[in-house]
């Protein structure tokens, strides 16, 4: 009987507290590894990253988007809304911001070499070029009624709709169409998609020759009403920073009329490899590609080890997409050095041609945008390591309690987020400009939600519906759902804190565990003085009396609870203790005396939980009639 006791109480406790170390140290195992890995990615992904990128971008667009034309100051890049503004800014400002062949003084400051330098420090990558893609006549059906008033019509731009004959003086190469080149990249612009090719012109290395074939094609009608689309593309590299500007800017005609201009600015870093610091990031590259490997085997192993119950537990889906955007990474970033290397000296060697780094430039982008997918989700599977924390714990049980209460709410959310905007849409789409597509008028309610309205507007569209709208909107949305959606999260967080209270979750968190590590190393290292049972035990009791007054325990529980524990340790020290050999034992009165008050302890603790659950229940009883 005693030998089955002692092992009961022993044993369990025993495997308890080593199941505990063991896990301990396979989660700080697993977070050093891990902290490694991310303290790397970091250093990987910032040494990508110079500050100067943005101060190019920042010149440039000033240089080429805010430089008005002489006499016109309200007329610039950004301001082009007719094709006679397009020749003017394309004739003035273009042409003297791509020219820079004399210092301020006048005077040559040093050999150009036959090239220009862009403010001086920017030199021009081979020569600029401009192309335009066009449409047919006929592509469109114009109405009977108005068959005697034109007999023209050009069609928004499409690959079936484009016009590939050649036009106008037919002799150079911007009169006739050029096919679009396999590997280029489509552009994504305000009315269109377009493809490469078109009617294609390169601009001079002389200024005045330049000038020259721009009031040639203006004279002529280089532009037409079939236009829909006219590109000018040329990169710059500044060596000081080492980084490449690649710029293109897009004037737009839709087939409404006027001019619609954008502009794309990408300033990146093709020569990777230059200084020690870049050798240096190309040995935490090499790091990278280890912890993907070892990381990749471990998952495969779990895999193997689980099966079909590996897929059950959320973090290891997020290990899964982690692994799977690290070899994106990998494979973007081997094929964009690939593309590198074999155009960058193609292009460099022949400075009498266009150079087309924008597919360079748009294969690196792809690559910056997929490692700061990558870095983003690294840092969520922090949250990993930090789940046993109490606080951490509580959050992600607030919402696996309330994820099925959140669907409702999210259906019923959407479906009156959408119905107004299709109304703000139908409404107000063709006057206000926030509301002129559907997926503008969502991402405008959103912002309404937010603070960021713009009243007015919607008001003098329609002053009826406007205000109704716009008030209606933010009573239900605002007022209404979102308090409903806070009200959910609440009193599922307050049910999930009071289970915490009284003691349904396992209190093992990972600050406890680093500072147990902690102190262990310090008293190896002969810096700290062991702690005795007795110190444990005081500063264990003193962290339990500090946690049972701040969930609202007064002192007198409090001192009782302690009595309870100091006389359930004496007493199973006393008669379970692996020391005693005889089974049977006599009992002194003392002893007597102290287990009838354990005893009475025990049955008021009783009477205390009976009374409780008595209250709960009645509650429940209520709330179901």
């Amino acid at each position: 009987m005693a030998e089955a006791s002692r092992w009961h109480l022993g044993t369990p406790k025993r495997k308890l507290r080593y199941r505990e170390d063991v896990e301990i140290r396979t989660t700080l195992q697993e977070l050093l590894l891990y902290s490694i890995f991310l303290i790397n990615l970091c250093i990987l992904t910032f040494g990508m990253v110079n500050p100067h990128m943005y101060y190019l971008n920042k010149v440039m667009s000033s240089l080429f988007l805010d430089t008005s034309v002489a006499g016109e100051e309200r007329t610039n890049f950004k301001s082009i809304r007719s094709i006679t503004d397009f020749w003017k800014f394309m004739e003035g400002p273009f042409l003297d911001g791509l020219y820079w062949d004399s210092w301020y003084n006048n005077e040559k400051l040093y050999d150009l070499k036959n090239s220009s330098r862009i403010y001086y420090e920017n030199i021009l990558l081979g020569l600029p070029r401009v192309r335009q893609l066009k449409v047919r006549n006929g592509t469109c059906k114009v109405y009977s009624f108005f068959r005697s008033l034109m007999d023209e019509c050009y069609d928004k731009y499409t690959s079936k709709n484009e016009d590939m004959a050649d036009f106008g003086l037919k002799q150079d190469t911007e009169w006739k169409y050029s096919s679009p080149g396999m590997n280029s990249p489509w552009h994504w612009g305000f009315v269109g998609v377009y493809q490469n090719g078109g009617y294609i012109f390169t601009l001079s290395k002389s200024k005045s020759e330049t000038l020259n074939k721009f009031i040639n094609l203006r004279m002529n009608s280089w532009i037409t009403r079939g236009t829909r689309v006219i590109f000018i593309d040329f990169s710059v590299y500044n060596a000081n920073v080492n980084l490449f500007c690649i710029i293109r800017l897009v004037a737009e005609f839709p087939a409404t009329g006027g001019i619609l201009t954008s502009w794309q600015f990408y300033s990146v870093k093709l020569l990777r490899y230059v200084s020690f610091y870049d050798y240096f990031i190309a040995s935490c590259e090499i790091i990278f590609c280890i912890f993907i490997i070892v990381f990749a085997i471990q998952e495969i192993k779990k895999l193997k080890e689980f099966k079909f119950a590996y897929f059950k537990s959320i973090w290891n889906w997020l290990e899964l997409l982690l692994l799977v955007l690290c070899f994106l990474t990998v494979f973007f970033s081997s094929y964009s050095n690939m593309q590198i290397y074999r155009m960058l000296g193609q292009l460099l060697r022949d400075t009498e041609k266009y150079s087309d780094f924008y597919f360079l430039a748009y294969w690196h982008i792809y690559y910056n945008n997929i490692i700061a997918i990558t870095i983003f989700f690294a840092w969520i599977k922090i949250f990993k390591f930090i789940s046993f924390n109490k606080t951490m714990s509580q959050l992600s049980s607030t919402l696996s309690r309330c994820i099925k209460d959140i669907i409702g709410f999210a259906i019923m959310f959407f479906i009156i987020f959408f119905a107004y905007a299709q109304l703000g849409f139908l409404v107000f789409g063709s006057q206000v400009d926030d509301f002129s597509t559907f997926q503008n008028a969502i991402f405008t309610q959103f912002r309404i939600v937010l603070g960021d309205f713009n009243f007015a507007g919607i008001q003098q569209a329609n002053r009826i519906l406007g205000p109704i709208y716009f008030i209606t909107f933010v009573f239900f949305v605002f007022f209404v759902l979102l308090n409903m959606f806070l009200a959910i999260i609440n009193d599922t967080y307050s049910e999930v804190k009071a289970d915490y209270s009284i003691g349904r979750r396992p209190d093992f968190q990972l600050g406890k565990m680093i500072k147990k590590s902690y102190n262990n190393a310090l008293e190896k290292l002969k810096l700290k003085k062991p702690e005795t049972d007795e110190d444990k035990e005081r500063m264990e009791n003193k962290d339990l009396a500090e946690k049972a007054r701040r969930e609202g325990f007064d002192e007198k529980e409090i001192q009782s609870a302690e009595q309870m524990k100091k006389w359930k340790e004496r007493l199973e020290k006393k008669y379970y203790s692996t020391e005693i050999q005889d089974d049977y034992q006599t009992v002194t009165q003392q002893e007597f005396r102290d287990l009838f008050l354990y005893a009475v302890e025990l049955e008021k603790e009783l009477h205390y939980v009976s009374l409780k659950l008595n209250r709960v229940m009645k509650k429940v009883s209520a709330l179901q009639y």
